[in-house]
């Protein structure tokens, strides 16, 4: 048998030739950003009140809200539907100003931002001669035009860097391409905890903006001025908006198209930090099976969908036990056999009389959350 191997293939279309459709030469998974298409929202797809120096997840999975520092501005984050025509997008990322503050704290800083595992960085080779660059591709609207910073962190290294891109018209999807040098300095560790992580800012105080934009990579230490210069304040108008969607991070110095996957596989690479159990689907959903252990106390083994990234830990809401005879809802849920594949749930102050039972929900707004997020 020969194999041929050929760096592109062309489609030819004479006489009775086979056409072939094009041939894209793009390797799988190469964007690092997941879930960059917004299109899951575990947590829900709404959140109020957002600001006064939270630092949380709270709409679409993977994308985290920071303020550091308390500001007096505040947000609403939603998943919209407003997207660029025709790129393929059904999702994006909403910010919109509820509470304004037009002048910022000098220590202020507001980011959309993602980690990143450092076993699934290894493939920029930071730290070495051949260290490669990195490119982030996204598309962007809002009606505050003007310039804005995306700076990646590496927490490893204490080692960072900052690129502009500017809003040029208002309220109009834009997209922009942003490459960044690679880094000879400061290996990632090779583990499931954040190394990198890129930061779309929102606003910044003067601490870090009174200086030259740190274009190349260095050291955070002495350099905060030169970290987010020239960032305006989204923060500064009630009639603010930002958008975001189709955000990619990939190896080398130019952006390919974005990378859609399948609804099911981006769910699934969420669920590695993330997975809720709901009653979205039926009211008295069962979240798991148990065994009474003790006069008051009961244990629930519950398989997890995927591996997750790390022990999680666990939050739950309006859940109930139930026996043969008697539906408690007085229990208190603690996770104390936690594991990342299997965790083992344990129910205290139940008043279960039967060996065994199940955990469910009552309502649509009842869950059972595991959380493994950077």
């Amino acid at each position: 048998m020969s194999i041929i191997k050929t760096d592109e293939i062309q489609a030819r279309t004479s006489g009775n030739r086979v056409v072939l459709p094009d041939v894209n030469n793009y390797p799988p998974f190469r964007n690092l950003i997941i879930n960059g298409d917004m299109s899951i929202a575990q947590r829900g797809t709404s959140a109020t009140g957002i600001g006064n120096g939270d630092s949380g997840y709270h709409t679409v999975d993977r994308w985290q809200f920071t303020e550091v520092g308390t500001t007096s501005g505040e947000f609403t984050i939603t998943q919209d539907t407003d997207v660029p025509t025709g790129q393929g997008f059904a999702k994006s990322t909403k910010f919109d100003v509820t509470t304004a503050d037009t002048s910022l704290g000098s220590t202020h800083q507001i980011y959309w931002r993602q980690g990143f595992e450092g076993q699934n960085l290894q493939m920029l080779k930071k730290g070495t001669s051949n260290a490669e660059q990195i490119t982030v591709s996204f598309w962007v609207k809002s009606n505050k035009t003007g310039t804005y910073i995306v700076y990646i962190l590496d927490g490893d290294n204490s080692r960072f860097v900052s690129k502009s891109y500017t809003i040029s018209s208002s309220s109009t999807w834009e997209k922009k391409t942003i490459t960044f040098p690679a880094d000879t300095t400061g290996t990632l560790d090779n583990d499931n905890a954040k190394s990198l992580t890129v930061h779309f800012v929102l606003g910044a105080g003067t601490d870090f903006t009174s200086g030259t934009l740190q274009e190349t990579w260095g050291a955070v230490s002495g350099n905060n001025a030169n970290r987010l210069v020239g960032q305006v304040n989204l923060l500064d108008s009630t009639s603010n908006e930002w958008y975001i969607t189709g955000v990619q991070l990939e190896v080398g110095d130019s952006a390919t198209p974005f990378e859609f996957l399948p609804f099911d596989m981006n769910l699934k690479r969420c669920q590695r930090y993330l997975q809720k159990f709901t009653c979205a689907d039926s009211t008295f959903n069962v979240f798991g099976t148990g065994v009474k252990t003790g006069a008051t106390s009961v244990e629930i083994p519950v398989p997890l969908k995927t591996t997750m990234r790390a022990k999680p830990s666990l939050s739950s809401s309006g859940l109930r036990y139930r026996d043969a005879t008697a539906i408690d809802s007085s229990i208190t849920i603690g996770g104390t056999y936690t594991d990342r594949d299997f965790p083992m749930l344990q129910l205290s102050n139940s008043t279960a009389t039967d060996s065994a039972g199940f955990l469910q929900g009552a309502s649509s707004s009842d869950f059972l959350q595991f959380d493994a997020e950077l």
